[in-house]
C-alpha cells in the first residue's frame, strides 16, 4: 500500500484563487498532487515494461483490495474505467477511472467499491454495464462471439443475483445442448431482455415466440416445457 500523502495546510477563508509563489494557483495545485497520488497507485501494480497493468498487477490489487479476482466488482470497476483489452488497464483508463470515482489511493478505492455497485445497478447504468461485460470478452482482433462456458460464468457474474432461478436453468441448458458453441452479442443482449421481462417462470406461460426472440430462446422455453411436462 502507497504511503499516505502528508496533509495539507487548509486554505484561507473567502479566498477562491489563491495564488502560490511559484505563480499556480493553489486548486490547480491541488489537482495536479491528487493526478501524482493517483499515479503513483497505478505504478505500485504496473507491469514497468508494459507500461500498464497487466494480470499479474490486477491480481495483487484484487489481493490488496481484499476482493477475488472473479468478483463482480473487479469487472464493474474495469467498466467505470472503461478498459477496452480484458486483464489490463492503461494508465490513462487509470486516470480516468479513479478521477470518475473520486478516489487517490488504496483505501479510498476500497470504501468506493460498495457505492460503485450501487451505480452499476441503476437501470440508467445496469443494460450498458451488462454490454460491457459481454464486449470485454472478446479478446481477439475481429471476435464477435463468446464460448459457452464464459457465458455460463459471465451469466452467473452478472445476472445471478438479480435473477437466479432464471439463470440456473439458462447456464444448464447451455451446458447441454449441442447446437451452440458460441453466443453472439444480439443472444446475450436477449437473455437480459427474457430475464427483465414479465415473463411468469419457470412455467413460461406467456412467453410468446412471435415477439422476435432469437431461436435460442425458443429452444430454450421449448427444453423448460419438456423438463416439467
Amino acid at each position: 500500500m502507497p504511503p499516505r500523502a502528508s496533509k495539507r495546510k487548509s486554505a484561507p477563508p473567502n479566498s477562491s484563487s489563491v495564488t502560490s509563489s511559484d505563480g499556480r494557483s493553489v486548486s490547480n495545485k491541488a489537482k495536479t498532487k491528487g493526478m501524482d497520488k493517483i499515479d503513483r497507485l497505478f505504478n505500485t501494480y504496473a507491469n514497468s515494461s508494459l507500461g500498464m497493468i497487466d494480470p499479474e498487477g490486477i491480481e495483487a490489487l484484487c489481493s490488496d483490495l481484499g476482493v477475488d479476482y472473479t468478483d463482480v466488482r473487479i469487472l464493474m470497476l474495469a467498466w467505470k474505467l472503461k478498459a477496452e483489452k480484458q486483464g489490463y488497464f492503461t494508465q490513462d483508463e487509470w486516470q480516468t477511472g479513479l478521477k470518475a470515482l473520486g478516489v487517490d489511493s488504496l483505501t479510498k478505492l476500497k470504501k468506493a467499491l460498495p457505492e460503485l455497485e450501487k451505480e452499476v445497478e441503476e437501470p440508467s447504468n445496469y443494460e450498458d454495464f451488462y454490454i460491457y461485460a459481454f464486449q470485454y470478452c472478446l479478446t481477439e482482433e475481429k471476435q464477435k462471439s463468446v464460448d459457452i462456458e464464459s457465458i455460463c460464468e459471465l451469466l452467473n457474474l452478472v445476472l445471478g443475483v438479480q435473477f437466479r432461478p432464471q439463470v440456473d436453468s439458462l447456464v444448464e441448458y447451455l451446458k447441454v445442448q449441442n447446437d451452440y458453441k458460441v453466443i453472439n452479442a444480439d443472444q446475450w443482449i436477449n437473455f437480459l431482455r427474457f430475464c427483465k421481462e414479465q415473463i411468469s417462470f419457470p412455467d413460461l406461460e406467456n412467453y410468446d415466440a412471435t415477439q422476435a426472440w432469437p431461436l435460442i430462446l425458443d429452444n430454450f422455453v421449448e427444453w423448460m416445457r419438456e423438463k416439467q411436462s
